[in-house]
This record gives structure tokens, sequence and C-alpha cells, in this order.
């Protein structure tokens, strides 16, 4: 490219400031306007109140993005990361953050969402937490060779760039092996002739019965060689690791090898399945690798007991769970209720669910594949018949649509709703519509730790009209 064509580099010199608050990307922030400066700076891992040497970096609309160069006048909030390589990987952004106050932090966001709305739930729930390390049975790895390093590098983003972080581990990752994983695919994909071939790889961790089970999805853009092939099935059973190969789409994912190092024969064909247990529930949900799972396996349990404590779940309710994905929630709203209705827009997913239902002997639950964005004004939920309570466990979109025609679900008796959420922004605004046009009230809310060290809200809420 021309000298004209290329960009050129943005210097800025160092600045010393007094961060103010933090943004919803848990990033410090530095007002405009503050010793003259007229651009916004967000301040990667400071605190409110810190007094920080900072240098900006580029641009994020109106406002800039920057590293901290020193802490000068530290918060008594700060904590030492454990992650060496905490700052550089976009893993986490508020591992420096007391783990306490990052639920308060949460909790307040969520708050200042719904006084957004004009809202405010009539109680707080007590935030779910659990252990905040090892805790990511999902991730979504990027692998990239880099010949000035003489490596695959192995990772998760850097902060605010594109470039793959070069981890050495993860304090994050769940599983027998956790972190300690990266170095071993840095070093196996770097002795792959599909060494630059090879960009991403999926890490999902089960709890299958007999201990936990990693199934890694490589994404491969060329067929492997028979050496390749080798290499790979001796990883996998040296590991103790299911390796699947994807070639291209989410329908090309096929099992390569099972954690023996098998690649055909008996019980070969089972483990293309993983599974997760609900203890409280006598439950074993089945999945594939690329299936959606919450990442947080207690978060999850805790989050599912939750859910149907507030649903007050009797043995002849009748409940639909919208948005159910492999039956995460339904299955277990069916050992407590009389029906169980799921619906949700991915088919896989629900033959997932109906499998999970039939395999766990619940003759009371069925499923139904719909679009429940485009199709909710269409639907006559469970063909007319009363409803007594509501699930809805939207992605972070939320549920708009569904919340502007609740008034086409046919009420039992008092409407009694729990929607739990990966956005709180979407969240409060759904909720907004629930209270202002449909009359409901806001009972019970509140956090739930889902991504410990992150940014990431995940909430619950119970809504009830009388």
């Amino acid at each position: 490219m021309g000298r004209r064509g290329r960009r050129r580099k943005r210097s800025w010199e160092p600045e010393t400031a007094v961060i103010e608050t933090l943004d919803r990307k848990g990033r410090g922030v530095v007002p405009a306007g503050e010793d003259g400066r007229p651009r916004q700076a967000f301040v990667h891992a400071t605190l409110p109140g810190e007094r920080v040497h900072f240098q900006r970096r580029d641009r994020e609309g109106p406002s800039d993005v920057a590293g901290v160069l020193e802490v000068l006048e530290s918060s008594p909030l700060r904590v030492e990361p454990r992650c060496a390589h905490y700052g550089v990987c976009g893993g986490c952004s508020l591992m420096h953050l007391d783990p306490d106050e990052q639920v308060a932090l949460k909790q307040r966001w969520l708050a200042s969402d719904f006084e957004g709305h004009g809202l405010a739930p009539e109680r707080w729930l007590e935030p779910l937490r659990a252990e905040p390390w090892a805790y990511r049975r999902r991730a979504r790895l990027g692998a990239k060779w880099v010949a000035g390093k003489d490596k695959v590098v192995v990772g998760f983003r850097e902060q605010d760039k594109r470039f793959i972080a070069n981890l050495e581990g993860c304090e994050v990752l769940a599983g027998r092996h956790g972190g300690a994983l990266i170095p071993k695919l840095s070093e196996l994909i770097a002795g792959l002739s599909l060494a630059t071939k090879i960009p991403q790889v999926e890490v999902s961790v089960a709890d299958d019965t007999d201990g936990a089970v990693t199934a890694l999805v490589f994404r491969v853009l060329e067929p492997p060689t028979d050496e390749d092939r080798e290499r790979l099935r001796a990883f996998a059973a040296a590991e103790g690791l299911r390796v699947f190969l994807q070639s291209k789409g989410l329908d090309t994912v096929a099992l390569f090898a099972d954690e023996r190092g098998q690649t055909e024969g008996e019980g070969f064909e089972d483990a293309r399945e993983l599974s997760y247990a609900l203890p409280e529930f006598e439950l074993d949900l089945r999945f594939r690798p690329t299936d959606f799972v919450q990442v947080n396996a207690a978060i999850n349990r805790s989050m599912i007991a939750r859910a149907v404590e507030l649903l007050a779940l009797e043995p002849e309710h009748r409940v639909l769970d919208l948005f159910c994905g492999l039956g995460n929630f339904s299955l277990a709203l069916a050992r407590r209720a009389g029906a169980v209705f799921g619906v949700e827009g991915d088919a896989g997913l629900v033959a997932r669910a109906a499998a999970n239902a039939e395999r766990n002997g619940l003759s009371n639950a069925r499923f139904e594949v719909r679009d429940l964005y485009t199709q909710v004004g269409e639907l006559e939920w469970l063909g007319g018949q009363p409803v007594d309570r509501v699930l809805l466990d939207p992605p972070r979109s939320g549920a708009l649509a569904i919340v502007e025609h609740i008034d086409r679900i046919a009420w039992a008796g008092k409407p009694r709703l729990v929607y739990v959420a990966c956005s709180p922004e979407t969240l409060a605004r759904d909720a907004a519509v629930l209270v202002g046009t449909h009359g409901y009230r806001l009972s019970a809310a509140g956090v739930m730790d889902m991504f410990p060290h992150t940014a990431h809200v995940e909430s619950i809420a119970l809504f009830e009209r009388d």
C-alpha cells in the first residue's frame, strides 16, 4: 500500500488525572473539560477516585481509549490481579477490583437502568455468587502463527485490539486442564501442517458422570494431512480430550477423536454429545460442543433454583418457557410443575430439549420451534389453554416483542413471570413495558455473577399482576 493509503499512527503525550467513575465496560472515565481536555478518555484497569498517569492510544467515537502507565494514588478497593496477562488480555476487565465490589457495582448498574425508566424493584434479591476462579466452561480462543514470536499465539483478543493475546495460561478457564490447556494448544498447532490454517479453537467443558470432559472444536481452513490427524489423535488420547473439527459452518462440526484417542468403534458415537448435571432436580442434560449453554456451571445451578423459587410452582401448574434452548430451565420446571411448554427459535436446540426430556423420563414437557421475534403476534400460546407461570430467558437483545404481546397469554390466575436477562439495559426497557403498559409490578430483582472479573451483568426479575 502506498504512503498516501496508510493511516498515520497518532501519538499522544502522557497525562495525569483522577478517575471519576467506571463505564459499562469497567474502564475508568476521565471526563472531557477537566484541565482543558477536549475529549473524554476511558482508562483500562483503573478505579474511581484513583489518581493515575495514563496515555491515550486510540479513538472510540467521541472519546479516546487509554492505558494506565502508573497508579499514583490507589483506591482501597483495588486488589492485585491474579492473572499475569491482565491488562493485555481482553478476557477480563475487573480483576483489579475487589470481588465483593464487582458484584455491588453490577447491582448498582442494574438499579441505574431501572431508574432510567422510572422503576425500582419492591425487593432486591441477594446476589448469586460462586467461586470466581476456573469457572468458565465455554470459551472461544483465537489462534495465529506469529513469525516474530516464532510460535502459535493462542488466547482471547487483546484489549481494544484485533490481535490475539499471547497467553501462557488463564485463571478463569474451567475443567481438568484449566488455563494450562493454552500452551499445550499452542505447541500442538505449531506442530501441524495446518499451523497457519487454524484461526480458532472453541473450548467446551462438560461434567459427565465419570468426571469433567473437555471438548475442543478446531476451525480448520484446510483438510488435515494424515500426519496431522495422527498428531491430533495422539493429543486427544494423551490429554483425555475430545477433538472435533469444523471445516465451514456449524453444520460441518464433526467428532474426530474421543478422549481415548479413538476415531471409531464402540462408544465413539456417544462422544458426539457432552452433558451437564442439575443434581437438585436429578437431571442430566446433553448438548453439543457448539450449543449455547450457560458459561458458569455453579451459577447456572443456583439461577435455576432461584427461578423455580420465584415462580412458586405448584404440582398442577402449567408453565410457558420462552427462549427455552436445550431445556436448561424447562426440565427443572417440569420436575416441579404439571406441564411445561418450551418455545425456541433454533430447531437444533428444540430437538435437544425434546431428547433431554425423554432421556430424563419427563413426559410433561413439550417443545416447539417458533421465531420469538417475528411470529409472536400470530401465536396462540398452548392453543389458548390457561397458563399459570411464564419464564423468559432471551438473548442480549431482550424480549420486547414478547412483552408487547404478553396479554395474548391466557392466565389461569394472577400472572407471575420471571425474566432472566443477560443485558440489564434490555431488561429495564422490557420491564417498563410490562409495568407501564400492562400493569405488572416489578416485585423483585437482583444480579447473578455469571462472569466474575468482567463487566457482564446477568440478572433476574420477578413480575406480578394483581
